[in-house]
């Protein structure tokens, strides 16, 4: 993720960089050489790159900014919904139009929901990216006990669809638990070990303002919400955007490995 931390810093340092190129050449450069040049007003080679790629840069980084960027699903963590090697769109105007590398909110749009799928900047590791399901809103109680969410003291329901076949670079999650989660207004998939319930991850949070409580779909295999230790919410502004659909499936990013078409243009829910 690290990555996507340099890609942005640069693009955003090249797309300023060459449209003051282009500004001071035409409020100053290209008025001194109309009133020097002898034949041909030649614009420097500074010039001439900046005018072919500033409409291009601009264009990226309005796009990556402000209406869908690009992840690649690197664990395990939200399976069975999402894959190691998915590469998936994030809507990037879905909580708030953000300025690039600070991720300042400048816009307000609308407020995530329960069991929306987001990207975000963990509080404890803040130069990094991760996606989980929002589960907690601001002023809910949540628990987990066993195996079993609890919202606001209400036991969730679950349905069991069977064992869990799992493919590739999933494919030692073979053999868990398939359930439907039934959360207030809205369905989706989990994966679990009937046998297994992480002893550090039960517990009651009371969500605060303004923050969020989040959870992986693959509930034995997730660093979320239960797990952090300095604080067990995610602020608001540490919020990317909401995922939305599958785009490609390639074990890596120049598609060396696996890959499965059949993934293309899943929508994410």
């Amino acid at each position: 993720m690290q990555l996507f931390k340099f890609f942005e810093i640069a693009l955003v340092v090249l797309t300023l960089g060459s449209g003051l190129v282009l500004l001071a050449d035409r409020l100053f450069w290209k008025k001194h050489r109309q009133a020097t040049a002898t034949l041909v007003d030649e614009e420097p080679v500074v010039v001439d790159w900046a005018r072919s790629f500033f409409p291009v840069l601009a264009i990226v980084l309005v796009v990556r900014s402000f209406i869908a960027e690009p992840y690649r699903i690197p664990s395990s963590s939200m399976m069975p919904n999402l894959l190691i090697g998915d590469f998936i769109l994030v809507n990037k105007f879905s909580y708030g139009l953000r300025l690039p590398i600070t991720n300042d909110k400048f816009i307000p749009t609308w407020d995530p929901e329960r069991g929306d799928v987001v990207v975000f900047k963990p509080p404890h590791e803040p130069d990094q990216n991760w996606i989980k399901r929002i589960i907690g809103l601001p002023g809910d109680r949540i628990g987990f006990h066993g195996n079993t969410l609890y919202i606001n003291g209400q036991a969730m329901q679950y349905e069991l669809k069977g064992q869990y076949v799992g493919a590739g670079p999933g494919a030692d999650m073979t053999g868990k638990s398939l359930l439907i989660e039934q959360l207030p207004g809205r369905s989706h998939t989990v994966l679990e070990d009937a046998n297994f319930a992480h002893p550090l991850g039960q517990g009651d949070w009371v969500v605060p303002e303004g923050e969020y409580f989040v959870m992986g779909d693959n509930r034995d295999n997730s660093e979320d919400s239960r797990f952090w230790t300095q604080t067990s919410f995610l602020p608001d502004h540490l919020l990317r955007g909401k995922a939305f659909v599958i785009w490609l499936n390639c074990q890596d990013w120049f598609c060396k490995g696996s890959f499965d078409a059949s993934r293309i243009g899943t929508r994410i829910q």
